[in-house]
């Protein structure tokens, strides 16, 4: 696998762009001016907008903020076109965005762990791996560990990502404690002086309480083996579920102390405004965005590189 630097940059920025299409159809939606870049500002255009934002999932309060600001300039004569209002909005997105725009560190001497939580279908396992293949391009030696015992096929599909990543994978058999394997793969990624070790957890017990519960174990296990970690809590989150994604981000936040966030399947949905919504609500990093199946579908988040693709600056 090639170097981050090797690798494609356009191609990525291109799929980004092509999965906030129907985000950015949204905020065209009613206000064709801003789609066709030309026509005057008027009140009517500024409402229009604020309700598209709305529909977008960037929040009420955002929306309500970010038109409070336009129409402040709009009467002062600073948004003479739609031209100039796009281009002022996109400035807003990408201020918004840019304090949570900050990539992992990862510390030396490793191992680094990552433990990754998140609900069933956020996309949890296929970050895991993709995670895998982005920190071995960056020259890292990585570890992978099945925490998720409970959910039938979790380990046979990680086991598919770790192969296509080409890294190690550390497994129980299903059902097993997942506290062990989290237990085993410390002491194994210690031993082999593994860079970074991202240890999988159960997405969904019986109950909500049950979950969280075993979620801290595992913290409890990892930062007994190693003081201070685990060194990042990585909170999977589906751009498609909305405002949900908020809820689900204060849940974790409170049992496990969650410090940063991966968005994934931005591509094809119109709530892309949840990006928003989650750096103004959640307050913590977005580490990673997904905007595909592929193995080179998940990139560090990049605030100016997401502003862009939603408006098309450049292309």
């Amino acid at each position: 696998m090639t170097n981050s630097e090797d690798r494609p940059r356009g191609s990525f920025f291109s799929r980004l762009k092509a999965g906030l299409s129907r985000t950015r159809e949204l905020l065209s939606m009613n206000v064709s001016a801003i789609a066709k870049g030309v026509g005057p500002v008027d009140e009517s255009v500024l409402s229009e907008l604020e309700e598209a934002l709305i529909l977008s999932d960037a929040g009420v309060s955002l929306a309500a903020e970010y038109t409070a600001a336009l129409r402040g300039q709009w009467r002062k004569g600073q948004l003479p076109d739609v031209e100039a209002l796009r281009a002022a909005l996109r400035n807003m997105v990408e201020e918004t965005l840019a304090p949570c725009a900050v990539p992992i560190q990862i510390g030396k001497p490793g191992p680094f762990v990552i433990m990754v939580v998140g609900v069933n279908g956020a996309g949890k396992t296929t970050t895991i791996g993709k995670m895998a293949a982005f920190f071995k391009g960056e020259g890292h030696s990585v570890l992978l560990a099945a925490g998720d015992t409970f959910r039938a096929a979790a380990i046979g599909q990680l086991k598919v990502w770790a192969d296509r990543a080409r890294v190690d994978l550390i497994q129980h058999k299903e059902g097993s404690d997942s506290s062990a394997v989290a237990f085993d793969a410390v002491r194994a990624a210690s031993s082999r002086g593994t860079d970074i070790l991202i240890i999988d957890t159960a997405g969904r017990l019986h109950t909500k309480a049950n979950l969280m519960e075993e979620v801290r174990k595992l913290v409890r296990v990892i930062g007994k083996e190693i003081p201070g970690a685990p060194h990042e809590v990585l909170l999977v989150l589906d751009a498609t579920i909305g405002q949900n994604a908020i809820a689900q981000a204060r849940t974790f936040g409170e049992a496990t102390g969650v410090t940063g966030i991966a968005l994934t399947k931005l591509d094809g949905t119109a709530k892309g405004g949840v990006v928003l919504a989650v750096t103004r609500e959640i307050g913590v990093p977005i580490r990673f965005i997904g905007v595909g199946e592929g193995i080179d579908d998940l990139r560090p988040f990049d605030a100016r590189g997401f502003s862009e693709a939603l408006f098309q600056i450049g292309s």
